[in-house]
């Protein structure tokens, strides 16, 4: 009979956590977030209040978390089969494994917080915010990293918790979420159970300090919303994203290259702006493949408008070669190379090289670029350029900070169809500009292409699947917030309190 409660509880704790994918980009209910990491918060809390075995515990997170990631990231399976051209089965496996990895990051937040609870209920909720935050942490590192789906990403704008990225980062909003999660699951257990509240404790009313914290946690949120930690800095700059639509089955076709470049260059010519931007290897070629005369005619389109065209493109160096970003125009001729790849997509892991056989993935071996590489001066502005997935990584955005005035990227998630990557993808880089207090431009070949203002809100969105360019005016910023300066330290120091202080209290075995 306990083995079969056991059963229904962690099936339970697996619906929650698909269900808290809604909270996430493109449903974007970030209230969900909180009311799934409640329940979750719930089902620990009846296992520390029984057998208290963190074996327990560890199946119940696993078990939220195979649910968050089988329902959040399952366009893993779209790029193995549909264009990676892996056997369905082999690529329905390999994501159950993928997601079941992912999901293991979670097994120390249910055991530690089965052995550690204290007694106390609101302690309980600082013990698992703290251990929440600390996981995903150490997941955004971790093999590399995969921060994807963190439960701060749910809380950009209109979120009341979005106030909190400048100071502590995404996983810093994670903790305040989790944490909201808590006393939500907190204040309605108190309100069933009000006629077993003593009558002469100080709040008479039993889920009032529950409720209280909350509202102070909200509150603050709000306020520090409307506080500004970046300055504009000189005029606003008109800016170009091209989003050129190729079929990613047809991008590296030898045959569809021309096309590509006409497309490309088309789309620049009738949406003139200072700053005109590619997206993610848009010149499907080696650079040195790109005839001359096609690169002369961007930079003298550029030149006209005294400013600079950006675009993706792979560059050799005899057999090593870089995803890049390149520029031509007023500034000559810059480069950037992508620093954080993507394993299986653009490096082989040790000892994966036999899957790597089985799939189809053009330049899959790519060498990075140093971490260490300064802003671009393109129109005027320093621009902190980063490629596609880079942009999940908040620490290392940073680095070009606060030197850079604004924020690319380039992207091409055309590798993942019409799923929830792209939109999720969009989330992502609310968030640095949350972070960051820069706007975040984002040039992508099928989507999501936007302008994203300083503070995280969306300026403007092109509809994924479109051949167009986005236009616009955008305010360069200076300065530094609070997250720019230290990072991710403050937060898992702040993590670390709330764990000390709850384990400290904790209850006798």
């Amino acid at each position: 009979m306990c083995f079969r409660q056991a059963a229904w509880r962690r099936v339970g704790a697996c619906l929650l956590g698909a269900g808290g994918v809604l909270a996430f980009a493109p449903c974007g209910w970030f209230a969900l977030n909180w009311l799934t990491l409640a329940g979750l918060f719930g089902l620990l809390s009846a296992e520390a209040d029984g057998e208290r075995r963190m074996r327990d515990g560890a199946w119940l997170t696993v078990a939220y978390c195979f649910g968050l990631f089988l329902a959040g990231v399952s366009w893993v399976f779209v790029s193995l089969s549909v264009f990676g051209g892996l056997p369905i089965p082999l690529a329905g496996l390999a994501t159950l494994l993928f997601c079941a990895l992912l999901a293991l990051c979670g097994a120390p937040i249910g055991a530690l917080f089965v052995r550690l609870a204290p007694i106390g209920r609101l302690r309980r909720g600082l013990l698992f915010a703290g251990l929440w935050a600390l996981a995903e942490w150490l997941r955004g590192w971790l093999l590399t990293g995969f921060p994807w789906l963190a439960a701060g990403y749910s809380q950009v704008p209109p979120s009341p918790l979005a106030g909190y990225a400048p100071l502590l980062g995404v996983f810093g909003v994670s903790l305040v979420s989790a944490l909201s999660g808590a006393l939500i699951h907190e204040v309605g257990r108190r309100w069933l159970n009000a006629d077993q509240c003593s009558t002469r404790a100080v709040l008479r009313w039993c889920p009032a300090l529950p409720l209280i914290t909350l509202a102070v946690l909200f509150g603050a949120g709000e306020y520090l919303s409307g506080v500004r930690w970046t300055q504009p800095v000189g005029d606003k700059l008109s800016v170009a994203l091209l989003q050129g639509n190729v079929a990613q089955e047809m991008k590296w076709r030898p045959e569809r290259l021309l096309e590509s470049l006409q497309t490309y260059y088309r789309l620049a010519e009738e949406n003139p702006a200072r700053l005109t931007v590619m997206p993610e290897t848009a010149l499907p070629a080696f650079l040195d493949q790109i005839p001359l005369t096609y690169l002369a005619a961007l930079r003298e389109l550029a030149l006209r408008r005294d400013g600079d065209v950006l675009f993706g493109a792979v560059v050799a160096d005899g057999r090593r070669y870089a995803n890049s970003a390149l520029s031509l125009g007023a500034a000559g001729e810059q480069r950037y190379d992508k620093v954080h790849l993507v394993p299986f997509g653009e490096f082989v892991p040790p000892g994966f090289a036999w899957f790597m056989a089985l799939v189809d993935i053009p330049l899959a071996d790519f060498t990075p670029g140093a971490r260490q590489q300064p802003p671009l001066l393109l129109a005027g502005q320093r621009v902190g350029v980063n490629i596609c997935y880079e942009d999940a990584f908040g620490e290392e955005i940073i680095d070009a900070l606060p030197m850079a005035t604004l924020l690319v990227n380039l992207s091409n998630v055309a590798w993942f169809g019409d799923s929830l990557a792209p939109a999720q993808h969009l989330q992502i880089a609310q968030m640095r500009a949350l972070e960051t207090g820069r706007v975040m431009l984002r040039a992508t070949n099928t989507g999501m292409t936007a302008i994203v203002d300083a503070d995280g809100r969306l300026q403007s969105v092109l509809p994924p699947f479109t051949r167009a360019a986005l236009v616009g005016e955008v305010q360069p910023y200076a300065g530094a917030t609070p997250f720019v300066r230290w990072g991710n330290w403050p937060l898992v120091v702040l993590a670390a309190i709330f764990v000390g202080l709850a384990a400290g209290r904790r209850r006798v075995p």
